[in-house]
């Protein structure tokens, strides 16, 4: 059975100043229609939540400890636009 998320966690990434915005992009490529994202980081990516909103994500988040946010973004399933066959 395929697995409903993948979790990659950044924050070794940005401790030792790599930028992970390819790995975690790359993470959201593989990601099928109803799947999630699991984003461990040091801090709420806020920005993040922007660009992949417009590529049709929503997301929650919660702090787990002082350097050490959880976010999940969750593609949201396409509609078929009215009228089109």
């Amino acid at each position: 059975m395929q697995q409903s998320f993948i979790e990659i966690d950044v924050r070794d990434d940005l401790a030792l100043k790599k930028e992970p915005f390819d790995k975690i992009m790359g993470a959201v490529k593989q990601l099928q229609d109803g799947q999630s994202l699991i984003l461990h980081a040091p801090f709420n990516p806020v920005p993040l939540h922007k660009v992949l909103g417009r590529k049709g994500f929503d997301h929650t988040e919660e702090k787990i400890e002082k350097k050490h946010w959880r976010v999940v973004y969750t593609k949201k399933p396409v509609t078929p636009k009215e009228g089109r066959i």
